[in-house]
């Protein structure tokens, strides 16, 4: 067995023991390690009553200075402290693996250049996207393609209001809270529905796919405050429907890329149009493969954990080597350009 340690044991956090408890019968044969084992959980918090409550420390130099744990999984959110234990223990030799999109936007090529040089990785699959395996398969399985496009709806807080005010007739504000207490969104849903959410998981992607460093701050950005029922209305009467998407488009022949995140008309023969409910879709472009499809659970407890758990199962397969996780340096920018022609897929902006 490997030990691992968790940071931060809320709603993410708790499924990775979950996850990793259920896995125990088929985890052996994939990660080749004997399978990890949950050694330490940190957190402020009491869990009485937990069946992991022995596992809770408060010190995380306690995690630190182990050297039995291999992997860290950082589901803690936020920048910091998120960003200085990721670091420190990266500088011991222990591989991190995170769902944290915001440090994974701010810090990820610097702390994936401290991972290359201690011999460990950085992995985060489960920030963008949940449990769909998107990133994985961008960096591995189509690391050869010329991939020219990206379109996504990847919250599903905001999927979850406009499918009921289209099917329901519900207007923004009660849509909201239906989604609040049925704990799709949060009591502050600022980054779901003015739309930062999107767009530093779009940032994730850009840079992946363009090999340079693309920042949340550098995305256009609308959310979806002001689509109203009429808006929908009148877009189902054209055949569309409304849906908050991140965009990127790459020129392949001059390498511009342009980035987007907005509510848009996106027709019914566009395989994004019947994504509904907390459910994310991912439609991939790529010069030899055409068109791909991505689509499941964008978020939750257990999908997001199942993520962070094959990243760790990564992470122990390849320990003692650095698993290249698709970012570029962090000096290595591009500055996005305007939309000059027309979206991909006859999307239109609302």
């Amino acid at each position: 067995m490997a030990d691992i340690a968790i940071l931060g044991f809320g709603t993410v956090g708790g499924g990775v023991t979950e996850v990793i408890e259920r896995a125990q019968g088929c985890v052996p044969g994939s990660s080749g390690c004997g399978g990890p084992r949950v050694k330490y959980i940190l957190d402020i918090r009491d869990f009485p009553g937990s069946p992991w409550a022995d596992r809770i420390v408060r010190d995380i130099n306690v995690i630190l200075e182990d050297p039995d744990v291999k992997v860290v999984c950082e589901t803690m959110g936020g920048k910091e402290p998120a960003f200085s234990f990721t670091k420190a223990a990266l500088e011991r030799g222990k591989s991190v693996c995170t769902s944290n999109k915001e440090l994974v936007d701010a810090f990820g090529p610097e702390l994936t250049q401290v991972a290359k040089a201690h011999g460990c990785s950085y992995l985060f699959e489960a920030s963008v996207g949940g449990g769909i395996p998107l990133l994985r398969t961008l960096r591995d399985s189509c690391r050869h393609e010329d991939i020219t496009s990206v379109v996504g709806i990847l919250n599903g807080t905001c999927n979850y209001i406009l499918t009921k005010m289209d099917r329901e007739g519900m207007d923004f504000a009660d849509a909201l809270r239906q989604a609040q207490e049925n704990g799709f969104a949060e009591r502050n849903p600022d980054a779901d529905v003015k739309g930062p959410d999107t767009a530093r998981k779009l940032a994730i992607l850009a840079s992946l796919i363009s090999g340079r460093r693309v920042r949340y701050e550098q995305v256009p950005c609308q959310g979806i405050t002001e689509v109203s029922v009429a808006d929908l209305k009148a877009a189902k009467a054209r055949g569309r429907a409304i849906k908050l998407l991140g965009i990127c488009q790459r020129d392949p022949r001059t390498g511009d890329l342009s980035v987007m995140t907005a509510p848009c008309l996106v027709p019914a023969d566009n395989p994004l149009y019947g994504v509904n409910d907390v459910f994310n879709g991912v439609l991939v472009h790529g010069g030899c493969v055409d068109d791909l499809m991505f689509y499941g659970r964008g978020a939750g407890r257990m999908p997001t954990a199942s993520a962070v758990v094959a990243d760790v199962l990564e992470c122990l397969k390849n320990a003692g080597h650095t698993v290249e996780n698709g970012l570029p340096e962090p000096d290595n920018t591009i500055t996005p350009v305007p939309f000059t022609s027309g979206l991909p897929g006859g999307i239109e902006l609302l």
